[in-house]
């Protein structure tokens, strides 16, 4: 599930929390020597069934601060400093462990996560590391046994692949982020949101305006009992300014916008801005006035941004291997390698390793990902074909090995996830050309309009066997497109819906003009940053039903 950042942080937090690298040093001292100490100590175990082949240990240390204004006031200005400690053990081989699939059973491979100490204290530290890697592995000994037990009573799987796969150790150090690293002045964001908000308090309707802005570190540390030590930094700032107003009818009307950069000099000026405040302002007036469509199928416009979450949906999470492990999962393009999959004109890859598209930084970049394997590039359809999947390090047939897409949020076990998701192509239409497409298209079905799907908030699919697979883009800005000459007619209350293989099928043109979403990804490894790149869609059919709203009537009095 993809949604648009809706809380910012921000300030300056290297100046609140001062760390060397000497301390840094430190607590990457602690968990090698404690790892160490654990798998010494492990294979002591004299049933030999029960001893871990492998121990992971994880630490996202995250420094955050954020500034939250609304209609011209400051709401709070906060910081945060933490460390989450989160193990793996594996029992049993890289060929069956206990996180093997456990079917047709509600059975959950729990992680055990816990917040550890700040100090860099050897005891303090080695104590929680020891009891939550304790508990972890008493959870790995009784899944291991259902695990097996699921095995001998089931019909054999249809993937038979290892549980796991080796990996070569790697050593790679990256000293913290010093001090002075990111320059911010938080009285001046301060007095910055207030000015941004302030402009939403003249709309007479408004529920809600507001200006956010974040700036946080995660300093990520991955050690494992095959010899791999990671220590390396990511960086997130993120401002949004976002107001919502409520129809007559209730149906709440959001807007919001926002920015991505991986320094502050990089965020827009306070006239860019302004800017987006007016423009969201006059949108919203129009917006609470504009008519609710019906269900409709028929051809479409998506912009670039839009664009960008529809291949997110619809495309990117089916190409995340491990969930093709399931027999739960539906599997899309399991078998499709080498078939055609997208128009030819289409080309698709993954590369975590980018930190911009043609000058617009992206929020899904990494250098390691959270099992200690370096990021790739993956291409993943080259002129229409499927090449190849995003994988961790859970191998499926035909794909052994990571490519260093097995991410998490902290806490979370890693699974194969999504990063920088770039969609290309070699046939690039201007906007009119577009427009132009899509009333002929209009046209030849003999309909009187289409629509145009401006900006959305995000979306989420479905790719189990036991529900449909359908997806559910969520649009804020819909227009409807008429087949004359007759303007644009701005309407609301749209959910863009469908199943994949439907839609892939319907896409005929792309435009020459890229729109980047920066935003957060929400699945069973937890939120993270991703980030989705595409050139304006012209599709041939579409299918749209009417948003889901509130009940409950606008304020009953005025406002102050």
């Amino acid at each position: 599930m993809l949604i648009l950042f809706k809380k910012i942080f921000l300030r300056l937090f290297f100046l609140l929390f001062p760390l060397g690298v000497s301390a840094q040093d430190r607590l990457l001292n602690i968990l090698k020597t404690e790892l160490n100490r654990e798998m010494t100590e492990f294979q002591a175990i004299k049933d030999s069934s029960d001893r871990p082949y492998f121990i992971s240990f994880r630490v996202d240390e995250t420094k955050s601060a954020t500034v939250r204004a609304s209609m011209g006031s400051l709401i709070y200005s906060r910081t945060s400093h933490h460390r989450v400690f989160t193990p793996m053990v594996r029992i049993g081989s890289y060929r069956m462990d206990n996180y093997h699939q456990i079917r047709e059973t509600s059975a959950m491979n729990r992680t055990e996560p816990s917040y550890i100490p700040l100090d860099d204290s050897p005891e303090a530290i080695s104590q929680t590391i020891w009891w939550m890697t304790d508990q972890t592995y008493k959870n790995a000994v009784e899944r291991y046994v259902k695990a097996k037990s699921n095995m001998a009573v089931k019909v054999k799987e249809e993937d038979t692949s290892d549980d796991y796969t080796p990996q070569q150790p790697v050593k790679y150090f990256e000293p913290e982020l010093q001090n002075d690293y990111l320059r911010f002045n938080r009285a001046e964001w301060e007095k910055k949101l207030c000015r941004y908000s302030e402009a939403f308090a003249q709309l007479t309707d408004i529920i809600d305006g507001w200006a956010n802005i974040s700036v946080q570190t995660v300093r990520k540390y991955y050690l494992s009992s095959e010899g791999t030590e990671v220590a390396h930094n990511q960086v997130y700032i993120h401002l949004t300014v976002g107001a919502s107003v409520k129809a007559d009818d209730g149906m709440d009307l959001p807007l919001q916008h926002s920015w991505f950069a991986l320094t502050v000099g990089h965020l827009p000026s306070d006239k860019e801005v302004q800017a987006q405040a007016a423009w969201m302002i006059a949108k919203l007036e129009k917006m609470k006035q504009a008519p609710v469509v019906d269900a409709f199928s028929g051809p479409a416009l998506l912009s670039a941004e839009a664009a960008g979450v529809f291949f997110h949906e619809i495309f990117g999470h089916r190409t995340e291997g491990q969930r093709m492990r399931l027999e739960s999962d539906g599997q899309t393009f399991k078998k499709k390698i080498n078939e055609a999959v997208l128009p030819p004109f289409l080309t698709v890859y993954m590369d975590p390793t980018i930190t911009k598209y043609k000058d617009t930084e992206l929020n899904g970049s990494f250098r390691f990902d959270d099992e200690g394997v370096r990021g790739e590039k993956v291409m993943l359809v080259e002129n229409g074909i499927l090449t190849h999947f995003l994988m961790s390090r859970v191998p499926i047939e035909g794909f052994p090995a990571s490519n260093g897409h097995g991410r998490a949020a902290p806490g979370y076990n890693p699974v194969t996830r999504q990063s920088n998701l770039i969609v290309e192509t070699a046939q690039p239409k201007s906007e009119k050309e577009l427009r132009k497409a899509l009333k002929e298209e209009l046209q030849q079905q003999g309909k009187d309009f289409g629509y145009y799907f401006a900006s959305v908030t995000g979306g989420f699919t479905q790719t189990g066997r036991y529900t449909p697979n359908a997806f559910n883009v969520t649009p804020t800005e819909v227009y409807r497109v008429y087949a004359d000459d007759r303007p644009d007619e701005l309407v609301r209350g749209v959910d863009l819906v469908g199943t994949p293989l439907a839609m892939f099928s319907q896409i005929e043109q792309a435009g020459d003009q890229y729109g980047v979403f920066n935003g957060m990804c929400g699945a069973e490894s937890g939120n993270i940053p991703v980030s989705c790149v595409s050139p304006m869609l012209f599709v041939k059919q579409i299918e749209i039903q009417k948003k889901a709203k509130s009940q409950s009537k606008p304020p009953l009095l005025p406002k102050p």
